[in-house]
């Protein structure tokens, strides 16, 4: 079972509030989706704001039943069920847009598109809230980047690739304030690219390989072994980072040694590149507004 559409918590949201007391958004909206049975899974996922979208989805349906005058606000931040939401809910029991128009009058006005005439179109666009259609939005472009990211990179040579990555841990904060990142000479090194020292004397050190792979080629177990013989009385740790996937026996090579080594595959370098922008730049920014209730005090 999907977590219900922003609409499809109005019904949970007045039946919660049906017993008349006032709360706040935050209570409203985990005793609605107690109702409408979101799991503990679902909870956890988050918009690209970091917002849990169930809570984005009840937020939404709490502000439709508001303009509706199905629910009250009392005073700053808090809510109650109007005799208008309990005609709604006692005539109308599954609360769909529909039911809402009908009862208080109230229709949300649909002011974006998909470009189509087609109800499929329409059915897509009123079942999203706003924040989530820019959320998928987002994740479409971010998609596309990373796909042409971990193009480039594996167009590169092996030298510009090594220094994208260690520049990438920069940027994610090894090094530390006073440490430094060098990406080792291609000659003798041992089959190590880069080299981060956590401090300044390089008592904490972790060392990291990185290698060009297709997209759908697979880093071994025997490229891991190699890597953490490398590493043997060397390194605290180290960072094995492909333009590729690994497979599971290197997986499960990385996860039975002592030594602590991290795998970054391609999707998640690509990702890790956008979210610390290297090799990406900001093109748009856009402002979310919402009422200032200060303001209005």
């Amino acid at each position: 079972m999907a977590m219900p559409k922003w609409h499809e918590f109005m019904a949970p949201i007045l039946k919660v509030m049906s017993d008349g007391q006032v709360r706040d958004r935050s209570q409203i909206t985990e005793l609605a989706a107690d109702l409408a049975g979101v799991t503990p899974e679902e909870r956890r996922v988050t918009l690209t704001t970091g917002q849990p979208m169930h809570a984005n989805r009840v937020g939404w349906a709490i502000s439709h039943l508001t303009k509706a005058g199905a629910l009250a606000r009392p005073e700053r931040g808090t809510y109650v069920i109007s005799d208008v939401g309990r005609q709604l809910l006692a005539t109308h029991p599954g609360v769909s847009r529909a039911d809402v128009a009908m009862v208080t009058g109230y229709r949300r006005v649909r002011t974006l598109t998909t470009g189509t005439d087609s109800d499929v179109g329409e059915t897509v666009v009123e079942a999203l809230d706003p924040r989530e259609l820019i959320d998928q939005g987002i994740k479409q472009i971010n998609a596309e980047v990373a796909s042409e990211l971990l193009a480039r990179l594996h167009a590169k040579s092996p030298a510009f690739f090594e220094d994208a990555v260690v520049r990438l841990l920069v940027a994610m904060g090894y090094g530390g304030a006073d440490g430094q990142a060098t990406v080792t000479q291609q000659s003798n090194d041992g089959g190590i690219d880069g080299i981060i020292d956590q401090d300044t004397l390089g008592l904490n050190r972790v060392y990291v390989q990185a290698k060009r792979y297709a997209v759908d080629s697979s880093v071994g177990r025997p490229e891991l072994q190699a890597f953490v013989g490398a590493l043997s009385g060397k390194a605290d740790g180290g960072v094995f980072i492909t333009t590729g996937r690994f497979s599971a026996g290197a997986r499960e090579y990385a996860s039975s040694v002592p030594t602590r080594i991290v795998l970054i595959d391609g999707q998640r370098l690509a990702a890790l590149m956008i979210r610390y922008a290297v090799g990406v730049q900001a093109k748009q920014t856009v402002h979310i507004v919402e009422i200032d209730e200060d303001f209005f005090e």
